[in-house]
């Protein structure tokens, strides 16, 4: 059973960012509605895997399509690059060359860099994207099919990070991270706020508001827009659940020592949530907004994706792991429970 930690920050948070996650989801519609690749994801019912939950109801965002590239990180590193290109040329953002003169670098454990990579061909920019020898080539392949340049840094996506950065700083390139820290968080607020679209989708097309959200987590970007947003739309009724991989616990310690810690650990195979630092903005709003702090096992995870498969939601461990949680037993849910989830990303060979 999954490994929770309640939440003893809840409603007045850590004061461990100077920014919170934005909830203007309004801005972030409006930029969107002008690039044709745009649509919203569909939410979906899925009455048999909520009766074997034991729970009323169960919503499931599915981001396994959106924009094409497969997950909801689509909505972040573009939308950044987006509002670049609004801000140097309003009246026709994705005119040919607008950022000619622009390199985004970024390091990528996966859909972050396709995001990346994706921005930066539609409006004319170059991107370079550092990997670690972990990731698997057929993603450096995808890549370079999008005309991105890949460089392999380091054993771990901390390494690949650090290369990042030095690079950015050696060549005068936009460091584009989904993470934030002391010094750096405008543009990580940016690509969290991307990430709003989603959530403001789901409430639209909620007849009634969820009880229970479950939010999984890296770096904690995309939980936190989220809850940043349930709260702004729900107030305090729904509880909301932070999922991680227990090898990673970087928002759970972090709450448990109050401070943003470092939870080093094994690999895992939830590698899009192998983060084992926190980004300081997410770390602040899931303390404030967050109620519990949820750790599943790599057999759960495993279990969870084996299970969304045959309820027709497939996944990878790290875009189910939310799901993985509820259908390995989270304690004290009812059964009138109405519990949103998010499908974060598509399979890997999708």
């Amino acid at each position: 059973m999954p490994e929770i930690l309640e939440n003893p920050h809840r409603g007045k948070g850590l004061a461990c960012a100077d920014d919170l996650p934005s909830t203007d989801a309004a801005s972030v519609a409006a930029l969107l509605a002008r690039c044709p690749r745009h649509a919203p994801t569909p939410l979906r019912d899925i009455p048999e895997l909520a009766r074997a939950c034991g729970i009323a109801q169960l919503w499931v965002k599915d981001e396994s399509a959106r924009m094409g590239l497969g997950s909801f990180k689509a909505l972040g590193a573009a939308f950044v690059i987006a509002r670049d290109a609004a801000a140097l040329a309003p009246a026709d953002p994705a005119a040919p060359g607008t950022l000619a003169s622009r390199t985004y670098v970024a390091a990528s454990a996966g859909n972050h860099g396709m995001s990346v990579a994706a921005g930066a061909r539609v409006f004319g920019a170059r991107a370079v994207i550092y990997l670690a020898d972990t990731v698997p080539e057929a993603f450096a392949a995808r890549l370079r099919a999008l005309g991105t340049e890949v460089v392999r840094a380091g054993a771990t996506y901390e390494d690949s990070m650090t290369a990042a950065e030095q690079a950015a700083a050696q060549n005068g390139w936009t460091l584009l991270s989904d993470s934030s820290w002391p010094g750096y968080s405008e543009i990580p607020l940016g690509v969290m706020q991307g990430y709003l679209q989603l959530a403001a989708e789901a409430a639209g097309q909620m007849l009634q508001p969820p009880t229970d959200i479950l939010l999984q987590a890296g770096v904690g970007g995309l939980a936190a827009a989220v809850a940043a947003y349930a709260r702004a739309q729900w107030g305090n009724a729904p509880r909301i659940w932070v999922v991680e991989p227990d090898a990673a616990p970087a928002l759970a310690e972090s709450i448990r020592a109050s401070r943003t810690v470092t939870a080093p650990g094994p690999v895992s195979c939830m590698g899009r949530l192998d983060c084992k630092t926190p980004s300081i903005i997410a770390l602040a709003g899931l303390s404030r907004d967050a109620d519990a702090f949820v750790t599943i096992t790599e057999d759960e995870a495993r279990a969870g994706v084996t299970a969304l498969a045959a309820a027709g939601l497939a996944t990878t461990p790290s875009g189910g792991a939310g799901l993985a949680a509820l259908i390995a037993g989270l304690p004290g849910l009812p059964a009138t429970a109405r519990v949103l989830a998010i499908l974060s990303e598509g399979p890997e060979d999708a």
